[in-house]
């Protein structure tokens, strides 16, 4: 029950940032509802809102909508992975929204959970899915994908230096069987990866993070929901994310300024109508928790938030791209 009622992160900045264009009457979606901090506090805040939650952890819907009863129908549960804006839209019988907010962190629920096998510091099963309904798992990943495929997973979504001599060492080991443990996985890791760079904290986080991107699609689907929400803000709205490593942030940020900058030449006189910029930046680059909540939250400390206000009709074939 601790757990349940954690304040998330950079709540107080996030709903100043949101608290201008939460109109009476709109409609708010939480992309990544989690145990519904967020959520709640903005259904506090603001008496006449409405705000749908997505998310694709169905234990995590059903304990935040639990927390959210009080709200009534002001609060509308849909499960479902964090890109399907339109249908969270539909499910609110709504064609646009106020404002959208991801929080792209994995929550205490999934991290804690022996079941889940996020953690590389306790012995658990090897699965990773932030849906238990989804089909792939990390297990499926370690010892199916060939040493190319692992090594191109271990590179470009954990920006692990050592990737290729990680792939090797673990297709060595599952000649000799099935890699089932997150502990046996980290202690392949580590057994790869040069003494020197062990002392950098501990050296299965980027193969681990690596693993959950890929499991999850996480990026994809980033890429696909930042689209869907730039399209479904209405003008005078804003989207809000909330990253916590560098891949995520750098797809938000560029998503955010194919927006805000015109793609034409500087100094052009008269800028056509159609170039015309239709988000405008809220936050000046990435801003980051304060030391006191870093403090109280350690997991706080890699966040960045990047919030945008969409300032007129998006073109129809806007597309955010990595």
């Amino acid at each position: 029950m601790t757990e349940f009622r954690h304040e998330p992160v950079m709540l107080s900045r996030i709903t100043e940032l949101l608290r201008p264009v939460l109109v009476p009457g709109g409609l708010a979606v939480d992309a990544t509802l989690g145990l519904g901090g967020h959520t709640e506090r903005l259904l506090t805040d603001s008496s006449d809102l409405t705000v749908v939650g997505i998310d694709r952890d169905q234990q995590a819907l059903e304990l935040a909508s639990r927390r959210l009863a009080p709200f009534g129908a002001r609060f509308v549960p849909f499960h479902a992975v964090f890109d399907d804006i339109d249908g969270a839209l539909a499910a609110a019988d709504r064609d646009s929204a106020v404002a959208v907010l991801f929080d792209l962190g994995v929550s205490s629920l999934q991290l804690d959970s022996d079941e889940r096998g996020f953690a590389y510091s306790r012995e658990t099963s090897l699965d990773m899915r932030m849906d238990s309904g989804s089909q792939v798992t990390a297990e499926d990943v370690v010892n199916e994908y060939s040493p190319e495929e692992l090594a191109r997973v271990f590179s470009q979504y954990g920006e692990e230096r050592f990737a290729r001599r990680i792939a090797r060492r673990i297709e060595e080991s599952r000649t000799r069987h099935r890699i089932l443990s997150t502990t046996e996985l980290a202690d392949i890791v580590a057994a790869a990866v040069p003494a020197a760079a062990r002392r950098r904290g501990h050296p299965a986080k980027r193969v681990f993070q690596a693993l959950r991107i890929e499991v999850n699609d996480e990026l994809g689907a980033l890429e696909r929901g930042l689209t869907a929400a730039v399209h479904a803000v209405s003008p005078g709205g804003r989207i809000a994310v909330l990253s916590y490593h560098s891949l995520e942030d750098r797809i938000t940020k560029r998503a955010f300024a194919s927006g805000a900058n015109p793609p034409v030449p500087p100094g052009l006189p008269v800028v056509p109508e159609q170039d015309l910029p239709f988000l405008s930046l809220v936050t000046r680059g990435a801003e980051k928790p304060g030391q006191d909540e870093v403090d109280a939250n350690p997991r706080a400390a890699s966040a960045r938030l990047r919030v945008v206000e969409v300032v007129r009709p998006v073109p129809p074939g806007w597309r955010a791209a990595a």
